[in-house]
């Protein structure tokens, strides 16, 4: 599995892989370190425990409730949260189709880590060509001809 954190402009900060198998909520210790404020997260991420104990270190962990579960949070603030996930996915999108980021071939972790680097920072390059040229940030069709 593939953990992002992503800035509300799109830009990737931080990313991590995890087998498979493994608990997708121990990436958010590494994504996190050095972090502090609000961090929007996955439903993966939705555990009282995790929440409590990244608190601990000063982040607000909102991860979006299940369907079956009442939102506490005033429904402006899970609009707002809904609006950023939708930036998130949206800096997913060209990972995954132009990128080829579901179909990274390695023999081991070194090379999956490289790859996935490369792919990181062509992403950042494109948000900063199209930063110099006047575009929207994750713009990426028609950048380079």
């Amino acid at each position: 599995h593939g953990h992002l954190m992503v800035t509300i402009h799109g830009v990737i900060t931080a990313c991590t892989v995890t087998p498979a198998t493994g608990d997708e909520r121990e990436a958010l210790w590494d994504l996190t370190e050095g972090v502090q404020g609000l961090v929007i997260g996955d439903k993966g991420y939705l555990s009282a425990f995790l929440q409590t104990e990244l608190a601990t270190t000063g982040i607000d962990l909102q991860p979006p409730l299940r369907a079956n579960r009442i939102d506490p949070r005033p429904p402006w603030v899970v609009q707002q949260l809904t609006r950023t996930r939708r930036l998130v996915e949206t800096v997913i999108g060209p990972l995954t189709e132009p990128f080829h980021f579901e179909k990274i071939r390695a023999r081991d972790g070194w090379h999956l880590t490289s790859r996935i680097a490369r792919k990181v920072l062509a992403h950042t390059l494109g948000i900063f060509i199209n930063r110099q040229v006047g575009r929207s940030d994750l713009r990426f069709e028609g950048l380079i001809a």
